[in-house]
Parts: C-alpha cells; sequence; structure tokens
C-alpha cells in the first residue's frame, strides 16, 4: 500500500507494488490484444481492471499469470521477475488467479478438491514419504483442518462431501476462490468473480472479498458488473483497444469522457 513521505518539504508518495507488468504486449495474427501495458498493483488494494469486450483484459490476465507467452514487456511479482514462467511456478511466486469459468476437478469432493490448493506439499515427492513420513502427516492433517475451515468461511462447509463436479456455478466460483487462497497468494486474481450468480451471491463474494482485503489480502480483479466493481474496488484500471486509458478513483471514472467513449463505441 502507498505511504506518503516528505522530501525536501514536498510530500511524496512510496508506492509498494505486489503485482507490476512493464511494456506487456502480445498480438494474435495481426491484432494487438495489448498494447504496451504497464500497470501496477498496491500491496493491500483492491484494484479493478475494466473496459468494453476485446479491450484485452482477458489477454493480460493470461500474460500475467503463465497461460500466454508475451511478444514483448515483463512481469514482476512481489519483486521477483516471473516473466516466461510456467503458471505453477508463479503461483509459488505469490499470484494464483481464478478462472471466469471455473474449473472443476473431476473424481474429487469439494474438500478433496480444495487439498489441491497448498503450495510445496511434503506429500508431492516421493523421498519425504520414506524420510519424513510424520511431517508429511502433519502437513497433510493441517491442510484438511484448514481446508475445512475456509469452506465454513465461505459458508460452503455443508457441501464438502459433495462431488465437485456437481455443484452450480455459483458454488463453483466459491470453491475456486476459497481453494485458490489455501496457497496463500501475495495477490489473488479474480476473472469475473460475479458473471452469472445472482444477486444474493454476488453481495456476498463482494463481503468475503472485503474482509479477506481487511486482513492484508491483495485482489486484481476484472469485472464487467459496474455496479459491483465500482463499489468493490479502487483503483480502478480502464483498458481500451489493448492500451491503458485511464487508471484512478471509481469518482474519477465514472466521470471520464473517454471511458464513456469507450464502452459506448464497444458496444458494451
Amino acid at each position: 500500500m502507498s505511504t506518503e513521505y516528505r522530501y525536501d518539504g514536498a510530500v511524496l508518495t512510496k508506492r509498494d507494488p505486489v503485482l507490476e507488468t512493464v511494456d506487456l504486449r502480445k498480438s494474435f495474427g495481426g491484432l494487438v490484444a495489448t498494447d504496451d501495458v504497464s500497470i501496477q498493483v498496491e500491496r493491500g488494494s483492491i484494484t479493478g481492471l475494466i473496459g468494453p469486450n476485446g479491450a484485452g483484459k482477458s489477454t493480460l490476465f493470461n500474460l500475467i499469470s503463465g497461460h500466454y507467452e508475451e511478444d514483448a514487456g515483463r512481469v514482476v511479482v512481489d519483486a521477483t521477475d516471473v516473466t516466461d514462467m510456467n503458471p505453477y511456478e508463479i503461483a509459488r511466486e505469490g499470484l494464483v488467479r481464478t478462472f471466469q469459468t471455473p474449473r472443476r476437478l473431476e473424481g474429487m469432493t469439494v474438500r478433496e478438491a480444495m487439498l489441491v490448493g497448498p503450495q510445496r506439499q511434503l506429500g508431492e515427492s516421493i523421498l519425504p514419504l520414506f524420510t519424513s513420513p510424520g511431517a508429511v502427516t502433519e502437513q497433510e492433517r493441517a491442510n484438511v483442518e484448514r481446508a475445512e475451515a475456509m469452506l465454513e468461511r465461505f459458508e460452503i462447509d455443508h457441501l464438502a462431501r459433495a462431488p465437485a463436479t456437481e455443484l452450480s456455478g455459483g458454488q463453483s466460483k466459491l470453491v475456486e476462490m476459497a481453494r485458490a487462497l489455501m496457497a496463500d497468494p501475495e495477490i489473488l486474481l479474480l476473472d469475473e468473480p460475479v458473471a452469472g450468480v445472482n444477486p444474493t451471491l454476488a453481495n456476498k463474494l463482494a463481503r468475503f472479498v472485503r474482509e479477506l482485503n481487511e486482513e492484508g489480502q491483495t485482489f486484481l480483479i476484472i469485472e464487467h458488473d459496474m455496479s459491483f466493481i465500482m463499489n468493490l474496488a479502487d483503483p480502478i484500471v480502464v483498458l481500451d483497444q489493448g492500451k491503458v486509458l485511464l487508471e484512478g478513483s471509481p469518482e474519477t471514472v465514472r466521470s471520464d469522457d473517454r471511458v464513456v467513449d469507450a464502452y459506448l463505441g464497444g458496444g458494451a
């Protein structure tokens, strides 16, 4: 989070970004999807990312999380350059994301799916199973307890033994977000968390995000629901035609004619 300090009588702002993109560029054939995008997400913030359809939001998320390979530019997570890392390596550096359509894990209960989330599990390697079986068991027990506590926090603990593939869309979004938090991310990227969910669940998701943010969790959120994102995020980054059009408070974004023109021109 930014802090103010004084130098030679002037008030300056010191930024503490947990995520930076530097001149990030990606093209698909002749279409430039992201055009030298540079943004910073400050630690402890809820940053919104909006823009009309085709603005480059999803491409930017995929570049940041390692699902697309950039043509140029860099991605830095918590002062570590993660450019060209695989998604699982970026997750280990502290950046975890959800998807607009939740990824359901076949053949698992909800609780078992939650246990995929924690990073650096000892049981993932064969050697500790023989050299440190007690430590493996202790860690697995702690992960189960944490998974159950997380499901209770998200008010879906009654689904713990349900097949992960049989949840509603809204329930799947809650499970995916809870599972992402099992990784203890420095920053969590949410891709349209309230798309296709009812207003009651959208309000519940907003409450969870606020509570987690008050505890120190940093968020970067793509969302088309303007009421949801404007009441939740500050600052807001606006993309248009692959470029950063504006960054500012919700009030600044609402009152900027360029943003209105971008949305009308994009058919939103």
